[in-house]
């Protein structure tokens, strides 16, 4: 399959958000927007980007972080180095966030590539809440959700996930390691309980033995292959029942 690769500036309300944009080529495809994780739009995430496009889908990675650099990610987990990625990462509202999903949908509806009458959405670590907002949001726009070991699944704010999942419509999937401080069970507990108010189907899943971070190959120690294949068994087979 040949695949069709972009870097490109999607239109916000406060400025150009350079994007990783990878499709199949020749005719429409089902859209997935792919929310990056804390350490920033890179080609390890690049790479999952395009093995979603191998499946069919016409891919949007953007860099959440536009509004403050382009070209950030974190090259080493020093502790200087992750003061600055959390910096950007408490910078980057889930407010923020549904404004960019609404610039997000605006050029996905212009690409004649992309169909966007089918939309599916993928978060990870920080971005687990940014997709809940996404579909809670814009609940007839998306089709499909997975949070996969999303970060402050349950907080004091307004805006926590488990406050706006009675909102959603959308088939829903939260992929949880069960070695996560930033997920403990308590909060992922409040989480299934909003849930279930909502009436929409939806899927959370324990990985034993995995840690925060499992599914990405670069995560040093931290990678499960096992377990990563799984999610991406879970996070396809989703995709297929709601957007094919």
């Amino acid at each position: 399959m040949t695949l069709i690769e972009k870097e490109l500036d999607i239109p916000t309300p406060d400025g150009a958000m350079n994007s990783f944009v990878v499709y199949p080529d020749g005719g429409k495809h089902p859209v997935v927007l792919f929310y990056m994780d804390a350490p920033g739009k890179r080609e390890e995430l690049h790479d999952m980007a395009r093995r979603l496009a191998v499946a069919g889908y016409y891919v949007v990675l953007p860099n959440l972080y536009y509004r403050r650099t382009r070209d950030y990610w974190l090259r080493e987990r020093t502790e200087a180095a992750m003061a600055v990625m959390f910096e950007h990462m408490r910078a980057t509202t889930t407010a923020l966030n549904v404004r960019d999903t609404g610039a997000l949908l605006k050029f996905v509806d212009a690409q004649p590539e992309a169909d966007a009458s089918r939309i599916g959405a993928v978060g990870y670590c920080m971005s687990g809440p940014f997709v809940v907002a996404a579909a809670a949001n814009f609940p007839d726009r998306f089709q499909a959700i997975a949070s996969i070991h999303g970060a402050g699944m349950a907080t004091d704010a307004p805006d926590s996930p488990h406050r706006l999942a009675a909102k959603l419509k959308c088939e829903s999937y939260f992929a949880c390691a069960e070695i996560d401080k930033w997920a403990p069970k308590k909060d992922i507990d409040a989480l299934a309980a909003a849930l279930e108010g909502s009436g929409a189907p939806y899927t959370i899943e324990w990985y034993p033995k995995a840690e925060h971070g499992f599914v990405f190959p670069q995560r040093k120690g931290v990678y499960h292959e096992p377990s990563a294949e799984r999610h991406w068994e879970r996070l396809l087979a989703l995709f297929a029942r709601n957007l094919r």
